[in-house]
């Protein structure tokens, strides 16, 4: 399957760092701090989400473990969750 989305041109930065464009990030829900793999599929290249990887949520849920409170205020926790 040959698919192109909205014939987007994208350019690979010195990091080697390609940004995916947001509609095909929530498409395919694709979060900041997924990982995934760059794979070679015949002559192409395909990015997969990688297998056993923590989801957006797990790694939410590490990082406020031990940190919040019921005792918090909303602001307090919100501060927490932007903190990913």
């Amino acid at each position: 399957m040959n698919t192109r989305i909205g014939e987007r041109s994208m350019r690979i930065n010195s990091k080697g760092q390609v940004t995916i464009p947001a509609p095909l990030r929530e498409k395919y829900d694709l979060h900041e701090g997924d990982e995934v793999d760059v794979v070679e599929v015949g002559d192409s290249l395909q990015i997969i989400r990688r297998e056993g990887a923590e989801s957006r949520g797990k790694r939410l849920t590490r990082h406020m473990r031990g940190k919040a409170t019921r005792r918090m205020s909303t602001d307090q926790l919100m501060e927490l969750l932007r903190g990913e």
